[in-house]
């Protein structure tokens, strides 16, 4: 991996320090060392640190103590611990409450370690990657989140500027009707449902199906003119009858037709 990898060894004896320090000699590690616990944790503060290694018994704060602090701050790096004591019940501690990586007993096989530093220093990539990718994946379901209640949004005012354009239309006191050019109805209002005895049925059906033969006649008529009017029946109710052209939007145009029964046309 490009990103430096830099080791921190903590025991309060200084020939084991010389001796790990001496061991990743050739390793492309950076190897920083501490005496103890409260030296480590200054070190940390101040150090990007990805892999520390902590022998366990050291006067003061002991391994166990030291690596729960690690954790606590720095819950990134991976955790090792190097012991001469043969205690079960310390291993358990010392694995449980400092999340510990491995722990390797001294005296330790130097390839053994390597080896183990090696494992170490994968783990942390793969950490770092799955960090690096979970917040990726945060970041990219907050910005769909707010995608969607912006879409939400959006939807909402159109369906309250649809109901609010329809109950404009129920309330214009002439009836109306729109009609696509693939002679589809699209459009109605409740005045030409009640003048008409029709039903609100006839939207989405073809003109053809719901209206009588002259007004499909009219309708070609509104389309080759742009506009026309003229007086005659719609289920035996007369008036006069208007048609215009109407364009929408992408190039799609359609027929609005109003209709005014004979006694309000006059």
């Amino acid at each position: 991996m490009d990103e430096e990898i830099k080791i921190l060894c903590v025991d309060d004896e200084p020939n084991v320090l010389s001796s790990l320090k001496r061991l990743f000699l050739d390793e492309p590690y950076t190897i920083l060392t501490a005496t103890s616990g409260q030296e480590g944790l200054k070190i940390i503060a101040d150090e990007d640190i990805q892999i520390v290694i902590s022998d366990y018994r050291m006067p003061g704060m002991n391994g166990v103590e030291f690596l729960k602090e690690v954790h606590r701050c720095c819950v990134n790096t991976v955790r090792i611990v190097l012991s001469g004591y043969a205690d079960t019940a310390a291993i358990v501690s010392a694995i449980n409450e400092g999340q510990i990586y491995k722990f390797i007993p001294k005296p330790w096989n130097d390839d053994d370690l390597k080896v183990t530093i090696s494992n170490a220093v994968e783990r942390y990539s793969l950490l770092k990657k799955n960090r690096e990718l979970s917040t990726e994946l945060q970041k990219k379901n907050s910005e769909l989140e707010k995608l969607l209640e912006e879409k939400s949004a959006h939807l909402e005012f159109r369906s309250k500027a649809l109901s609010i354009q329809q109950n404009i239309l129920n309330a214009i006191p002439v009836g109306i009707v729109g009609i696509d050019f693939n002679g589809m109805v699209v459009l109605c209002n409740s005045t030409w449902v009640d003048i008409t005895h029709c039903s609100w049925k006839l939207l989405g059906q073809d003109a053809g199906y719901n209206f009588s033969p002259d007004v499909v006649a009219f309708i070609e008529n509104v389309k080759n003119k742009n506009k026309a009017a003229k007086k005659l029946e719609i289920n035996g109710i007369y008036g006069k009858l208007s048609g215009a052209v109407m364009n929408y939007q992408d190039d799609q145009k359609g027929v609005i037709l109003v209709f005014s029964p004979e006694d309000e046309a006059a």
